[in-house]
């Protein structure tokens, strides 16, 4: 896409979503050795910067693809975001979400107004629930990372971090379904071409990391990770995207992950879910790549089961 049609993207979902701080801490530069900027999507409208993708899709279909609704298949973040992104333009939002989707993005979803049908956890049971749905309402289906609208509004988050601070050497963000890091490649070529774009990623759920190797969409083999967000595959969308501009994925512990997560928490007293925790602990991890630079790092989402926390 060209400059005018990326701005125009923004201008289209500003009105209905936060401008998001940008935070740094002391503790984090020393602690990496470079200059970290967190782009802090847990404080976005529905606890993440889903919404974003969400309110670009849905306001982008004609009136009449609008009052048939939309429908989703999504394990939280997604779920939430779509739900009250309709809630917000009076759209009807129905949401298939695994049975094992987080207590809290559940609660979440039907507050929002969210029409839930559970599913077995896995993309086939996904997509046959979506599908049916979509048959029985007319709604349309809109995936949470390869929908090109999706893809374009996730990138918006990076836009704005530009209007916040200029010319990162680094943008490090998490890669579940690979919608957030494609948004961001698009804007970054048009935007701060200079910036590299770096991904985060479980040892648990390296699809991703196995993507960019092979040059073919992997899946992943196990999805045990505490990283719930990012248990998704990249998608026929968004993977050209990440393999033309990202330069690397990092891959961290669940250990790892955990101690990040931890650390934000304790030092800059801010609630951030494990999959944004995969970003910190990359950052941590391979200090020396980042020594001395300018990084910014999306923290995705804030929505996290206080009743569960794995410390």
């Amino acid at each position: 896409m060209k400059k005018n049609d990326l701005q125009h993207v923004y201008d289209r979902v500003q009105p209905h979503i936060h401008m998001t701080p940008l935070l740094s801490s002391r503790l984090l530069n020393y602690s990496s050795g470079c200059e970290v900027y967190l782009k802090c999507e847990n404080f976005q409208k529905a606890g993440s910067y889903k919404i974003r993708g969400a309110t670009n899709a849905i306001l982008t279909l004609n009136s009449e693809e609008q009052s048939r609704g939309v429908v989703t298949h999504s394990s939280g973040n997604f779920a939430q975001a779509l739900s009250l992104a309709a809630k917000n333009l009076g759209v009807p939002a129905y949401i298939v979400m695994p049975n094992n989707a987080p207590k809290i993005k559940k609660d979440g979803t039907l507050s929002y107004g969210g029409i839930i049908t559970e599913c077995q956890p896995t993309i086939e049971a996904r997509e046959m629930a979506s599908n049916k749905i979509k048959k029985e309402t007319g709604a349309t289906f809109l995936h949470p990372s390869n929908n090109k609208n999706v893809i374009y509004g996730q990138g918006t988050a990076f836009f704005e971090m530009l209007q916040q601070e200029a010319e990162f050497d680094y943008i490090i963000c998490p890669v579940g379904g690979g919608g957030l890091i494609a948004g961001i490649c698009l804007f970054a070529k048009q935007f701060s071409v200079k910036t590299q774009i770096i991904g985060a990623e479980p040892y648990e759920v390296d699809d991703a990391y196995r993507s960019l190797k092979s040059k073919k969409i992997e899946k992943n083999i196990t999805t045990n990770t505490i990283a719930d967000g990012l248990r998704t595959t990249l998608g026929s969308n968004n993977f050209p995207i990440i393999l033309e501009n990202v330069n690397h994925i990092i891959r961290v512990t669940e250990k790892e992950i955990i101690s990040a997560m931890k650390f934000i928490w304790e030092r800059m007293k801010i609630i951030i879910e494990p999959s944004s925790a995969v970003s910190i602990a990359a950052v941590l991890k391979e200090n020396d790549r980042f020594k001395g630079k300018k990084v910014g790092i999306i923290i995705s989402g804030g929505n996290v089961d206080l009743e569960d926390l794995p410390f």
